[in-house]
């Protein structure tokens, strides 16, 4: 299988958390994956067989209803226009691919990007959390949040238990 290939066969892997986030191998093995555990396992793959351009990204963007219609109800019963949410993707050549679902969430997002950065794939677990964590206590400051960071957290919890109900 090529590279290509491999990426068209990730994209079809339905989105669920693995049972070892630090393990990206088991995209495969369990069949599904999360945006950070699907791009960490191309990412690795691609530098193991010595792919070059490809790059692995976090984007912090505002999660909003716009872009994830699913989280409608929950964001605007919290009064909240948005949530930075941390998401992972590629990008080969420069140009951004997102595999996390068959459909390009990249795409909805673009516009809604607040910051990027270049990360290797085992950063995908610890530090990744840790990055978003940051970014969110700085953006509750920054915005006169009138929720607690905890309050916040756990409102995007809800909000990524949401996404990952069936629909």
């Amino acid at each position: 299988m090529n590279f290509e290939e491999l990426i068209e066969k990730v994209k079809h892997v339905p989105y669920g958390r693995n049972s070892n986030r630090y393990d990206f191998l088991l995209v495969l093995s369990e069949n599904k994956g999360t945006c950070s555990s699907k791009h960490a396992f191309l990412k690795d793959y691609a530098d193991k067989n010595e792919i070059e351009n490809v790059k692995l990204y976090i984007g912090i963007f505002k999660m909003n209803e716009v872009n994830t219609p699913k989280l409608g109800d929950l964001l605007s019963k919290s009064s909240i226009d948005y949530i930075p949410e941390a998401h992972c993707y590629l990008k080969i050549n420069g140009i951004p691919l997102d595999v996390t679902t068959s459909e390009s969430f990249y795409d909805k997002i673009k516009e809604e990007i607040l910051e990027e950065i270049e990360i290797i794939p085992k950063q995908v677990s610890d530090f990744k959390v840790d990055y978003h964590k940051a970014f969110l206590k700085k953006w509750i400051e920054e915005t006169n949040q009138n929720y607690t960071f905890d309050e916040i957290w756990n409102i995007r919890e809800e909000c990524i238990q949401k996404l990952s109900e069936q629909s």
